[in-house]
């Protein structure tokens, strides 16, 4: 499996690196013209969801920390 890494950004998009795929949800593949870097929307801004277009700045308050999830039911 190829490696994919996905970054929080602070006040910001989610920005994926990486050898991947985006699909709707009928499983159509986004059009990515070959891009291996790309942000995803998370403010519910953006006037070309699911890809960020910055509409975020000034309106999107989240310091990106990480943290251990509980442990998966069972």
């Amino acid at each position: 499996m190829a490696n994919t890494k996905i970054t929080v950004n602070s006040n910001g998009s989610l920005k994926v690196e990486g050898d991947f795929e985006i699909v709707d949800a009928q499983g159509n593949a986004y059009g990515l013209q070959g891009r291996t870097v790309l942000g995803l929307c998370r403010c519910g801004m953006s006037k070309n969801k699911p890809f960020c277009d910055g509409s975020h700045r000034g309106h999107l308050e989240h310091d990106a920390v990480a943290f251990d999830l509980p442990p998966k039911k069972v």
